[in-house]
């Protein structure tokens, strides 16, 4: 929406009034973003280069000012126009901040800081705070791909197990469904994409678009030809078998998967009778893998018993495991699915006998609308401030919430070379260099209006895949 493009306008009402309320002769500011804990213990950091690509790369103009100016007057706050118009002037419209983070894709350990804001110019001290609600909203992303990405360790375990063929099997074993249940296009493109992090499938096209336009990925992700139930319904019940038939015949040829929701009427009766009688050597002559979608009824009981309904029909190997493994089918769940409820169908899948290679998850909301700041419990704290010339601490330490209490100092986080142990630490400059065996975590990402460090997906995709972090 070109009407919110403006950066000024890009924040807290109250934000607009702090450059009066820091003490005399401030001409400098340091803040840290971290997560405090929160549903998983690591973390992982994505999304900093689309906001920073999309929402600072623009220079701050005159024109800026003055719309931010007419709109903060008549809302009722202070406006510093004043320092405003001298970074127009002065610097050319490029906000004087230093911006340092882990490399995306970094699965962190929380409570450590995964990025630091810091002014560069005396005169505009006030932008690290000023910033803080738009830069904040890198939470988002990041949460997204740490759900994501846990989940991927949980399914990674699963086909470890009972699947001969885990690695290849993993990328495409969720799937994102999510775009219509978020709250706008820019978090179906960022959450979307931060699935990406971790797997290959997703129908949430707006995010291959934002892998193109900030990771420098042509194709992101795949998908595939799919029912959905108004194409089976709209043929009438009477007519249930002819839908499935027409999908066959439209997307059915050797070596393509395609998906066909059939629980429209009784999911049961149409494994057995439609797809496992009627359409059974046409489903086998297409040479295609059919996906079967049941979408209602508690999964932990319909994936296992669709997958036996399958099994009497189309039959199955035995893998290396000792795990079935369905000729000609596969499942994809894509109702009900969270975190949880994936261990649970697993669980029973796996109990049944079967390897988790016949089944696929689709995840919408629970992936990318059923998370909030809390999930990992985002803070973005001013930890020192320099006054005079000289640098202080700043923190918080409320006693009536300890998990509150803040950072201190000019923060880095660092990781032990041997160990691979993590740990952030106040350092006298910012960026520390190699202390020992301990190493420097951060990279300065942006600075004074430029962007320093251009991840694409690959590599962000290669962090994602290493071992789990070390604890610290």
């Amino acid at each position: 929406m070109q009407s919110l493009d403006n950066l000024i306008l890009d924040t807290d009402s109250y934000k607009a009034s702090h450059w009066l309320q820091y003490p005399p002769r401030t001409d400098g500011a340091f803040f840290y973003l971290e997560s405090r804990g929160g549903q998983y213990p690591h973390t992982v950091f994505f999304g900093l280069q689309a906001i920073l690509k999309t929402a600072l790369a623009r220079p701050v103009t005159h024109a800026d000012v003055d719309a931010a100016h007419a709109v903060l007057a008549a809302h009722g706050v202070p406006f510093n126009a004043e320092g405003w118009r001298d970074i127009v002037d002065r610097l050319g419209g490029r906000l004087p901040v230093r911006i340092r983070a882990v490399p995306e894709g970094l699965a962190v350990p929380a409570h450590h800081a995964l990025m630091t804001i810091e002014s560069t110019d005396p005169a505009g001290f006030w932008l690290p705070s000023y910033l803080e609600t738009l830069l904040l909203r890198v939470w988002y992303p990041t949460t997204v791909a740490t759900i994501s990405w846990h989940i991927r360790q949980t399914l990674a375990d699963y086909l470890t197990r009972t699947s001969d063929d885990a690695a290849a099997q993993l990328p495409f074993k969720l799937h994102d469904f999510g775009a219509r249940g978020v709250s706008s296009r820019e978090s179906a493109a960022l959450g979307g994409l931060a699935h990406l992090v971790n797997f290959q499938g997703t129908d949430t096209v707006s995010a291959l678009l934002l892998g193109q336009a900030c990771y420098h990925e042509p194709m992101a992700a795949f998908s595939i030809p799919a029912a959905e139930h108004s194409t089976i319904t709209s043929w009438g019940r009477e007519h249930e078998v002819d839908a499935y038939r027409n999908m066959l015949r439209q997307f059915g040829k050797p070596g393509t998967i395609l998906a066909v929701v059939s629980d429209s009427y009784d999911i049961y009766h149409a494994i057995r009778e439609h797809w496992g009688r009627t359409l059974r050597e046409d489903v086998i002559r297409s040479g295609a893998t059919l996906v079967i979608r049941p979408d209602s009824g508690d999964p932990v009981t319909v994936v296992p018993q669709c997958l036996r309904l399958l099994d009497e029909s189309f039959g199955h190997t035995v893998n290396g495991k000792g795990y079935k493994v369905l000729n000609h089918v596969r499942v994809i769940q894509g109702d009900g699915v969270d975190p949880d409820s994936i261990v649970a169908i697993l669980e029973a899948v796996v109990g049944a006998g079967f390897s988790a290679e016949n089944l696929t998850f689709g995840m919408g909301g629970g992936l990318l609308q059923r998370v909030h700041r809390d999930t990992q419990r985002f803070a973005l704290k001013c930890s020192a401030v320099r006054v005079d010339g000289r640098w202080r601490e700043v923190y918080k330490d409320p006693i009536t919430d300890p998990g509150k209490r803040s950072k201190r100092g000019r923060l880095a986080t660092q990781r032990h070379a041997l160990t691979g142990a993590w740990r952030t630490v106040a350092v006298d400059d910012g960026a520390p260099e190699a202390a020992g065996p301990w190493r420097d975590a951060m990279v300065t990402v942006w600075e004074d209006g430029a962007l320093q460090a251009d991840w694409t997906l690959a590599q962000v995709r290669e962090r994602a895949a290493a071992p789990a972090s070390a604890a610290g």
